[in-house]
């Protein structure tokens, strides 16, 4: 029986990915399990019949000043969760600037949340990054807990909203550039 049992354990561990980027759980701050996720997926692209309303939040943007989900509202909303502890959000957020810079003037806003994360070290990984759009700071994950039927707390998790602030699509984890496009170039579409 022992002898069955290490082959499955040495699989289930393989299966589980122990290395960062490759599906490997980190507990980050005392608090709250998040888990590096690799690959990109396509998402889950919700029919527009189906969606939910997202939940309100607010918070403090890292720059201090206070905001609200309100803001979004109208606008197509891109939210991505994100830490400077994140090895795939340092591939992602450079892709997520350049796509900010090609649709902020149509009618879409870009909304970092920073989970789990010291505040200096966020603001500075923005300032390599050249990240322009605001982030949230969420340090004890609260905001990403308000979606935890998305599930947001897989890091990176990209939640797309349409005009109407309902849940439009879903990714949870790393975002391929042209994806994002797609994703943002089909909910503007609706309202035309």
């Amino acid at each position: 029986m022992r002898r069955l049992l290490l082959p499955v354990l040495a699989a289930a561990l393989a299966l589980t990915g122990c290395t960062t980027g490759e599906g490997s759980a980190v507990d980050v701050n005392n608090g709250g399990e998040f888990r590096f996720e690799a690959g990109t997926p396509r998402g889950q692209v919700i029919p527009p019949d189906e969606r939910a309303t997202a939940p309100e939040f607010s918070g403090t943007l890292l720059e201090g000043e206070p905001f609200s989900s309100d803001e979004l509202d109208g606008d197509v909303a891109v939210l991505n969760f994100w830490g400077s502890w994140c090895p795939p959000c340092r591939v992602e957020s450079p892709q997520f600037q350049e796509v900010y810079a090609e649709v902020r003037d149509r009618g879409v806003q870009f909304l970092g949340i920073n989970v789990k994360d010291d505040q200096q070290l966020a603001r500075a990984f923005e300032d390599r990054q050249g990240i322009e759009f605001p982030s949230v700071s969420d340090p004890r994950g609260e905001v990403a807990l308000a979606f935890r039927d998305y599930p947001a707390n897989a890091i990176p998790s990209t939640i797309v909203l349409d005009r109407e602030g309902r849940v439009a699509a879903v990714y949870t984890a790393e975002v391929a550039q042209q994806d994002l496009r797609d994703v943002v170039d089909l909910v503007l579409a609706e309202g035309d």
